[in-house]
């Protein structure tokens, strides 16, 4: 499991990022798309960790909503 980010994008595309694994990017043409992307996008990162023999950053991200 993993904490996403997803919102809008300049170009009407959805961006989807992950801020546990830094560079860890995706989008989609809706919501969902980018959501099942981040999701491969996610899976792919990790495996190259594994590969790798590079640990896999735990997730420790956590959002806030802030007034302004």
């Amino acid at each position: 499991m993993r904490q996403v980010i997803v919102f809008p994008g300049e170009d009407g595309y959805w961006v989807a990022e992950c801020p546990s694994l830094p560079g860890c990017v995706s989008q989609g043409s809706t919501r969902e798309d980018a959501v099942e992307n981040i999701r491969e996008a996610i899976e792919a990162y990790v495996a190259a960790l594994d590969e790798d023999g590079i640990p896999i950053p735990s997730d420790t991200f956590q959002a806030m909503v802030v007034a302004v």
